[in-house]
């Protein structure tokens, strides 16, 4: 029975971040969508922010399973982006991404929240990583890829689009569309011949170079 109502606060508090949001999310307002008495907040979890910090990490274990197989089977770039619209769109429609914006918004005044914030990104970054690290190894710009940052970048701006999307559904659209543009660009680079590519290789670690000169650490 214990367990069962951990389970139910931390659906309970999902699903308010959801229709609520963080400011009117509230140890009464967890427990009435729980459908539990509010006194089994704090027995449970010792406080709010900590059922919303465990509730974060829960949300994502779960997500990220539920796309786990589909990551597993992604073979390049383009299919990628391709589960990236579907994620957008399934994820959006069940509010499960407005959760993470709530949270790295509550974030900002409750330092509490950060860490298991963090946590719930970074289960879908790991995701993310391993799926570049796979489909990018072989092509040319392999070596000048910084998988983990660029699994960073993607996973944020996931979170991003939710909020932009908001104000702004085409622009929304249109920075999609630039991704895959971005797809399209690797795949002609992999269909140059071994002449060409090297000239690419060599011009993208000339840059590398310049960027690496240009840092405080290099001077």
């Amino acid at each position: 029975m214990s367990a069962d109502t951990r389970t139910k606060l931390l659906a309970g508090a999902l699903q308010t971040l959801i229709e609520q949001g963080i400011a009117k999310t509230s140890a009464r307002s967890i427990a009435t969508t729980a459908g539990v008495n509010q006194a089994l907040v704090f027995y449970h979890f010792g406080s709010v922010d900590e059922l919303l910090a465990a509730a974060c990490r829960y949300g994502a274990e779960q997500r990220v399973a539920h796309y786990r197989e589909r990551f597993a089977q992604v073979g390049s770039l383009a299919e990628l982006l391709d589960l990236g619209r579907e994620l957008h769109t399934e994820e959006r429609a069940a509010g499960h991404v407005a959760v993470l914006a709530q949270l790295l918004a509550g974030a900002q005044t409750q330092p509490r929240l950060a860490p298991a914030t963090v946590a719930g990104l970074a289960l879908w970054m790991e995701e993310i990583e391993q799926v570049l690290a796979r489909v990018l190894a072989g092509t040319p710009i392999a070596a000048f890829v910084d998988v983990t940052g660029l699994s960073r970048a993607l996973a944020a701006g996931f979170v991003g689009l939710e909020l932009y999307e908001g104000v702004d559904p085409e622009g929304a659209l249109g920075a999609l569309d630039a991704l895959e543009q971005l797809s399209g660009l690797l795949g002609v680079l992999e269909d140059l011949g071994p002449v060409a590519q090297r000239a690419v290789r060599a011009q993208l670690r000339r840059g590398t170079a310049r960027r690496a000169r240009a840092t405080p650490e290099a001077r």
